[in-house]
């Protein structure tokens, strides 16, 4: 008998505790599940999209006509770090193979080396700091 009366004091307390929660969900209406929405990938630049660009940006650079610009190489390589081949000292560069390109422009006298990677971010390398691509067949 003294079993049963701690027993249903304690089913009592249970069931005005779930009965609490219940009440507290029922009026409110469930948030909308939304699916995590994937960033997509950058797109890849094309050698020739990235030509046009860097040529847009040698006449900014130079103050020269884009028609009287020359595009003396053009082609897709691999750059050792994520420097893309152009050190600024002092900085930290992801330790990994990055595919892209390297054209040079003739501006005049001048030499300008764009380096850059497939997605279509560019540096112009200055000629003290400039290293060279990884050799091999470019991985693009």
């Amino acid at each position: 008998m003294r079993q049963s009366i701690l027993i249903v004091p304690l089913a009592i307390a249970l069931s005005m505790a779930s009965a609490g929660c219940s009440a507290q969900t029922a009026g409110q209406s469930a948030a909308p599940v939304v699916p995590a929405q994937e960033s997509p990938m950058p797109s890849m630049i094309t050698l020739s999209e990235l030509t046009e660009k860097v040529l847009a940006d040698a006449a900014k650079r130079s103050g020269m006509d884009k028609a009287s610009l020359k595009v003396e190489s053009a082609e897709a390589v691999t750059w050792s770090d994520g420097s893309l081949g152009c050190p600024e000292p002092g900085m930290m560069y992801t330790q990994a193979l990055v595919p892209g390109y390297r054209v040079k422009v003739r501006a005049g006298e001048a030499l300008l080396d764009y380096h850059a990677s497939t997605r279509g971010h560019f540096v112009v390398c200055p000629a003290g700091r400039a290293v060279e691509p990884t050799p091999g067949d470019a991985a693009i």
